[in-house]
């Protein structure tokens, strides 16, 4: 698929593939044979993943009660009486060959014998999908993403997550919510294109608690795609008032997305008020129906904005990706690869992994 620019991109592809893929993974996982028994050990599991996968496991933990996200690079390197008691794991993968990905699977396999490892993953072929686990997720194979920076893989591992704990939520909207996403791509890049024609120097990424994961995934997105050269900060809306504002400056982009709950929102819109009225920032909302825009300077649609705040990650993923790739070829660099000096890698190299 060619972007605005007339440039073949898997990057540009991958954003776009999203809504149809999302039909996909909802289908996969309703019909996975595994999916009774993890409903039925989900409560206290480690849910974990690198990199976006990580946040990808944060955004999932938001809808499964008391569940634990835990990144992989973090049991790898837990002393072992550190490591968590629970009934299971679910590894969240793009390929699945990650290093601290396997190394955690077997490190809790031998300091915690009792779990049963699952996983969802993009790659059939991936270590992780091979490793011997109870059961893997295999997602379908357009949402293994080439480019470098998840963009698919991302939103697809969180929804096949929100898809096990809260099935029927997601069944009454995905339809509706696909088919405004598709129709509203172009807009949405549009927007995001000329936002990012005089890149900024810093982003904040605002958004409310349940929802953090996003914000996380946003400001690693910025931050890959334009090799560093924008230096981005996430934070929850409140939070920001506690020493983070500081941050920003009145050439700043404020990306902030608004909570779903109206209580919530009466919260985040005294913030935004406190940014206007101190001049700090170009506000950027994306906003669920009902909310006024005159709160921010620049307002985009919420993709999912009647859904509850910790079901919207993989929805209101999409702008962001969209920004962020404009962002990218706003600085000079190609999305598909932005570290062209090897930074960076798709999957990340040279991990030593030590016996403990």
């Amino acid at each position: 698929m060619e972007d605005s620019h007339g440039s073949s991109s898997f990057t540009w592809a991958e954003i776009h593939q999203q809504p149809e893929t999302w039909l996909t993974t909802q289908a996969i996982v309703a019909q996975h044979p595994a999916i009774a028994v993890i409903e039925a050990l989900r409560q206290g599991a480690v849910i974990c993943g690198a990199g976006s996968s990580a946040y990808a496991a944060g955004a999932v933990e938001q809808a499964w009660h008391e569940a634990r996200a835990i990144p992989t690079t973090d049991l790898v390197t837990e002393a072992p009486e550190r490591l968590p008691e629970a009934r299971m794991t679910l590894s969240l993968a793009r390929s699945g060959n990650s290093p601290e990905s396997i190394a955690a699977i077997h490190r809790l396999k031998r300091h915690r014998p009792s779990m049963k490892h699952f996983a969802i993953t993009c790659n059939a072929e991936g270590r992780l999908a091979r490793e011997g686990l109870a059961s893997a997720i295999v997602l379908d194979p357009r949402t293994h993403d080439r480019g470098l920076a998840m963009t698919s893989s991302f939103s697809n591992l969180v929804l096949a997550g929100l898809c096990i704990s809260h099935s029927a939520a997601l069944s009454a909207a995905l339809q509706a919510i696909c088919e405004r996403v598709t129709a509203s791509l172009s807009a949405m890049s549009e927007h995001a294109a000329a936002l990012a024609a005089m890149p900024p120097q810093r982003v904040v990424v605002l958004a409310p608690a349940p929802l953090l994961p996003w914000a996380r995934e946003t400001a690693l997105k910025i931050v890959e795609l334009t090799g560093g050269r924008i230096a981005v900060l996430a934070e929850t809306f409140l939070g920001l008032r506690h020493g983070p504002m500081s941050f920003v400056d009145r050439g700043t982009m404020v990306l902030a997305l608004v909570s779903s709950d109206p209580m919530v929102r009466r919260y985040e819109e005294d913030v935004l008020a406190e940014l206007r009225h101190k001049k700090l920032g170009k506000l950027v909302g994306i906003l669920p129906e009902g909310c006024n825009p005159a709160i921010v300077d620049e307002a985009v649609p919420a993709a999912a904005g009647a859904l509850a705040d910790y079901l919207r990650t993989p929805f209101e993923i999409v702008y962001a990706q969209l920004l962020a790739y404009h962002l990218s070829r706003g600085v000079g660099l190609d999305p598909d690869n932005p570290s062209p000096a090897g930074v960076i890698s798709r999957v990340v190299q040279g991990v030593t992994i030590y016996a403990g």
